[in-house]
Formats: C-alpha cells, sequence, structure tokens
C-alpha cells in the first residue's frame, strides 16, 4: 500500500529537508566535490539570535532524514576556513569522526585541535563547538546522534 509520504521530521535544531528523499542502501561518494549522491547541503540550522551564532557551517543528513527506521542519526558538517558552529549544549551525546582539515573543538572546558581520522566524544550536558582555524582548507566531519534529541541550548561564551 502506498500513499502520499508525510512530511520529514526534522530535530528542534535543525532545517527540514524540503522534498522527500528515498531511502537507499548505498549513497556513493564523490571526492571531487565532497559529497554523497543525493544527499543535499543545507543549512547547518535556522538563521537565530545571536545566543546561538554560527557562520560559515553546511550540513548533509546520511541516514536518518529518508525516514529510515533507525535510532540516530548520521550527518557530515563542513566549515569554511574562519568558519564556526554554535556554542551549545545538548542531554545528548555526540560522536564525531574528522574526514577533513583541521579544526579547533571545545568540550566542556578543554580544547582540542584535530586532524583526519581523530574521534571526539561529546558527553551528553557538556558545552560544544567546532571552529576550522585553517586559512585555506574546509574542516569536515561525521557526526552521529540520537534521531530523537533536545534543541541546542546557547552557552555563554567566556572571556
Amino acid at each position: 500500500m502506498s500513499g502520499p509520504r508525510a512530511p520529514i521530521p526534522a530535530s528542534s535544531c535543525e532545517v527540514p529537508e524540503t522534498e522527500p528523499r528515498p531511502p537507499l542502501r548505498l549513497r556513493r561518494f564523490d571526492p571531487a566535490t565532497f559529497s554523497w549522491e543525493g544527499v543535499p547541503a543545507q543549512a547547518y540550522k535556522p538563521a537565530v539570535d545571536s545566543a546561538l551564532a554560527w557562520e560559515g557551517v553546511v550540513r548533509h543528513v546520511l541516514l536518518g532524514a529518508a525516514g529510515e527506521p533507525v535510532a540516530f542519526h548520521l550527518r557530515y558538517f563542513e566549515i569554511v576556513p574562519g568558519g564556526f558552529s554554535s556554542l551549545e549544549r545538548h542531554t545528548h551525546a555526540h560522536a564525531v569522526l574528522v574526514l577533513r582539515g583541521r579544526g579547533r573543538v571545545r568540550v566542556g572546558g578543554e580544547t582540542f585541535e584535530v586532524r583526519p581520522f581523530d574521534m571526539v566524544y561529546v558527553p551528553p550536558g557538556e558545552a560544544h563547538q567546532f571552529q576550522n582555524a585553517d586559512p585555506q582548507e574546509p574542516f569536515g566531519f561525521l557526526c552521529s546522534v540520537d534521531a530523537q534529541r533536545d534543541p541546542p541550548r546557547p552557552v555563554e561564551a567566556s572571556r
């Protein structure tokens, strides 16, 4: 039985996809564009007030946006030189695997310099932020999170 598909639910911290995608068992990677076939680049999150400021970040949802029955979502984020994600916290954990470039990751009170194939664990409740400090190369990473998750809460940047 087939009928109209329901809109794809988005987490409270992401921009919903405008077109439903069919679930596929394989999405080919294109190294020339550093992207996956059929996976659109999207805004990192909606434009929000300055408490969740961010710059130069795009998001690609690799698994979870097509209604796959999974308990997690796998996303690829890419940050342009000089760009950064918002400084925020959640009640869910993040598992991050760096694929491209070099960056700086803040987790709680620590800051780490990361490079390809480094893995970063962001525990629930920890403030976190990703930055591209490289003046020329993009900084890209996979990030796995719970499919059902809470919205980001801003964190006051320490001076």
